[in-house]
């Protein structure tokens, strides 16, 4: 692997390559791969309470700090993975970690203080976190532009459907045993996922790509990745937006539980808003090739903000339960929408070190999302205000990053694909 950076030009992510046609299994795969993250968060929300109140949790949000810390170890271990999986190729990383991942969700399932849960969550993050990373950089060895950006919608379509499920499954458990058996659900997926990748995924690093461990080359890496002035923009934009989704997933469960009282519906519910994201990402994928990612997602910017704004009228105004959904899975439709986009927009320069870019992009992202994602959790009050006043203000700040990155211009090109001429 060259260890120079590619030339630092504007990005360009409306360019089409696909060198091969990814197969369905590959596609279901990567899905699978980045879903253990998805059970890993998704499943508990029905269960915080209960974890809280057994393990003597102090503080009315407390119980958030199981998803906050689990957002913190995939922050932390994206800076890892990375490097690894350039230097050792991706499916021996993806194997070590999947490993990690089976030990830390039965270590979380017998935690007997609440102290030991969040440890034992954080290093679930840190070991989770190559689900992300890797699976990123091995979709990024198989494609670019916007080829990529519609591969990640599909790949986003099927992963999607397990926060539409997730906290159902997590319900369905409590109704049964005991919050401890969604641990070892997770460990169990860990050890099917590790079957099917141990039998089925072929090495996708390219042997002339492979880079030693080498701290000053890693270090002018993440540089240039942070000196790129439209990848870091997007990258800090999807931070942003993805901070916005985190801090509705740390305040759901209350939200629906104490704000509305009706707990018994926060998984139908849930569900209707992650199936917003799921219609978003499928509606990406078949439009994105024919507008661009650039288009699509800065459109779903400006109707984000639009939305947030709308929230926050309602939420002062007492809305009721129905009219929340409906707001809240709209703007998480575009979240949907802004989400792939922004990290293919962001990753397309770094072709040649996607492990490293991915991992230092990944982390840097997720430091941020799980920041904004804890302070705007942490802000309930027993309205859906602060929520709407959160995703605002991310919102404009959001904007004002791709402003920077595009020097002033939205809604453009860059390099479309020509089309060839049809003959006469």
């Amino acid at each position: 692997m060259a260890t120079s950076m590619p030339p630092q030009t504007s990005a360009s992510s409306e360019q089409t390559t696909s060198p091969t046609q990814p197969s369905r299994e590959f596609v279901a795969m990567m899905a699978a791969i980045m879903a253990l993250n998805a059970l890993a968060i998704d499943t508990m929300l029905p269960a915080l309470p209960e974890m809280a109140r057994e393990l003597g949790a102090q503080g009315a949000n407390a119980q958030q700090y199981v998803i906050s810390l689990y957002f913190a170890g995939l922050a932390l271990g994206s800076l890892v993975h990375g490097p690894l999986a350039d230097r050792y190729g991706r499916k021996r990383v993806i194997m070590v970690c999947l490993l990690g991942y089976i030990i830390a969700g039965l270590a979380s399932g017998l935690a007997t203080s609440w102290a030991m849960l969040l440890t034992t969550r954080f290093i679930h993050g840190l070991f989770g976190a190559a689900m992300g990373v890797v699976s990123q950089a091995i979709i990024r060895d198989r494609t670019s532009g916007d080829a990529m950006a519609k591969l990640m919608s599909m790949i986003f379509l099927i992963f999607m459907i397990v926060p539409i499920i997730a906290p159902t499954i997590g319900q369905g458990i409590l109704l049964v045993v005991d919050w401890r058996w969604i641990f070892l659900m997770l460990a169990g997926g860990g050890v099917a996922m590790a079957v099917w990748v141990g039998l089925r995924l072929e090495e996708t690093l390219d042997p002339a790509d492979v880079a030693p461990i080498a701290p000053a080359s890693l270090a002018r890496t993440w540089v240039a990745v942070a000196t790129h002035r439209s990848a870091m923009a997007y990258m800090l934009g999807s931070s942003i937006a993805a901070g916005a989704n985190f801090g509705f997933l740390n305040s759901s469960q209350q939200i629906f539980s104490e704000t509305f009282g009706r707990a018994d519906i926060f998984p139908l519910a849930f569900a209707s808003v992650a199936g917003t994201m799921a219609i978003a990402n499928f509606s990406n994928s078949r439009i994105v090739l024919k507008f661009g990612a650039r288009r699509v997602s800065q459109t779903a910017l400006v109707a984000f903000i639009l939305l947030s704004f709308l929230q926050w009228l309602a939420a002062g105004a007492g809305e009721p339960m129905m009219l929340f959904i409906l707001l809240i899975a709209l703007n998480m439709s575009m979240i949907g929408f802004i989400g792939a986009n922004f990290s293919s927009i962001a990753m397309e320069p770094f072709g040649h070190v996607a492990g490293s870019a991915s991992s230092f992009q990944n982390s840097a992202r997720t430091f941020v999302a799980a920041g904004i994602g804890a302070w705007i959790g942490q802000m309930y009050d027993g309205t859906t205000e602060p929520l709407a006043i959160g995703f605002a203000i991310c919102g404009l700040a959001a904007l004002m990053l791709v402003l920077w990155g595009e020097q002033g211009r939205l809604f453009t090109r860059p390099n479309p694909p020509r089309l060839p001429t049809p003959r006469v």
